[in-house]
């Protein structure tokens, strides 16, 4: 899953640096994530892993790092098995 986001940050993420630089942990707006690449992002992630974000999760802390968007989406994937 985390070579999906990094791959899919790297061609929507708009970012000046390499997508393989940062840090799972790393702040992405600091490193340059703009709100419209978040939305692109979320676009993207929706499409790889067949699945929608709740109204809940579409905010900042959710795309704040690449793990976050990994807990992220994984917790909306359990979610749908439970379901």
């Amino acid at each position: 899953m985390n070579e999906t986001i990094r791959t899919l940050l790297g061609k929507l993420g708009g970012l000046p640096v390499a997508v393989d630089t940062i840090a799972d942990t790393a702040d992405l707006y600091a490193v340059g994530l703009s709100s419209f690449a978040s939305v692109q992002l979320m676009l993207g992630l929706e499409e790889a892993f067949d699945m929608e974000f709740p109204d809940h999760l579409l905010n900042r802390k959710s795309f704040a790092s690449i793990a976050a968007i990994e807990t992220t989406v994984q917790s909306i994937l359990e979610d749908r098995k439970v379901a």
